[in-house]
């Protein structure tokens, strides 16, 4: 449960770092979504991503527990290293993050100049964060989980600006990584005591989340192989499913080829790049056939990191998926 002064300590950290970022209605996107569409623009964050407002309350209330900190490690495939390497800085505190085999190069750079020392591990996001854990063990580091309630306090923030900035929202889709970002918008929702449906949003080929919701309990897949790294979660959080089976209205799963073109959509209707699970409640929007017609809706673009070469085959006539294919 989320409490106001909760929340308002939440800002407090955060809004030093993060103003209130961009909500917009942009008329050549609800063309093509046939209803009032309010995008959260979360990529204009100093990380690019929103997942810098979690790091920031975390660290901050872990250094004012009191305990003694060596240093931070965590594992990522990219936005949520970035948050603890900015946090970390922020605060003076070594952070090593811990990436898997083949991960962004882009976002690997952002965490190493944040400071962060970078390991790389792993063939996925499990693997990095297994690793990551033992190194904590092993170097007696304080290991940042991608999912626990004061991560939850910070990314509330930005839901709660949302809500301030569009008014009555009948349906709000939001990815679903590690459960942060979608726990964050049940909050604030039952905090404010609207009738906010929230949808979750997963790549069809990272399912883990939607298996979790619609079995009531975790269920884990042994692959999560989808180019929309923000979301390839293959054990998800008990805690997280928790909060989702007790507050979601549904999940919806999205093909690769529909997070590619809403990532087209996004750009060709407001001139801004999202990193490819930056699209995906968008996609999810469009594909969920149980939104209402007309229905007010929000869809967030979490985070707007994405690679220069993936910018390029996406937006090529022949688009990733065609080029992978070939």
């Amino acid at each position: 449960m989320l409490t106001r002064e909760d929340l308002d300590d939440a800002t407090r950290i955060v809004r030093p770092h993060v103003p209130v970022t961009p909500a917009y209605r942009w008329p050549l996107l609800e063309q093509v979504t046939g209803a009032p569409t309010w995008v959260k623009h979360e990529n204009a964050t100093p990380t690019g991503a929103f997942k810098v407002r979690g790091g920031l309350v975390f660290v901050e209330r872990l250094l004012a527990s009191g305990r003694r900190v060596r240093g931070l490690v965590a594992a990522t495939r990219g936005n949520h290293g970035q948050s603890i390497a900015y946090a970390g800085r922020a605060h003076g505190v070594p952070v090593t993050i811990v990436g898997p085999e083949g991960n962004s190069p882009d976002k690997n750079a952002a965490m190493v100049g944040f400071g962060a020392t970078l390991v790389v591990h792993g063939r996925d996001f499990q693997e990095a964060r297994e690793h990551a854990v033992a190194l904590a063990d092993e170097r007696r580091l304080e290991m940042v989980p991608s999912f626990h309630a004061d991560l939850v306090a910070g990314v509330a923030t930005y839901a709660a600006e949302l809500h301030e900035q569009a008014g009555a929202l009948d349906v709000v889709y939001v990815p679903v990584g590690q459960g942060s970002g979608i726990c964050a918008h049940l909050a604030v929702r039952d905090l404010l005591r609207v009738p906010t449906e929230v949808v979750g949003v997963v790549a069809d080929r990272a399912p883990a989340h939607a298996l979790s919701f619609e079995a009531g309990h975790a269920v884990s897949t042994e692959a999560a192989d989808t180019f929309v790294d923000g979301v390839a979660t293959r054990v998800p959080d008990a805690d997280a499913v928790d909060a989702m089976v007790r507050g979601a209205a549904r999940f919806v799963r999205v093909t690769e080829e529909a997070a590619e073109e809403a990532m087209r959509v996004l750009w060709r209707t407001t001139h801004q790049m999202p990193e490819p699970s930056g699209a995906l409640a968008l996609a999810g929007l469009l594909a969920d056939p149980g939104r209402s017609e007309g229905a007010t809706a929000a869809a967030v673009m979490t985070g707007g990191n994405c690679d220069r070469d993936l910018v390029q085959l996406v937006v090529s006539t022949s688009g990733r998926s065609s080029a992978a294919a070939s």
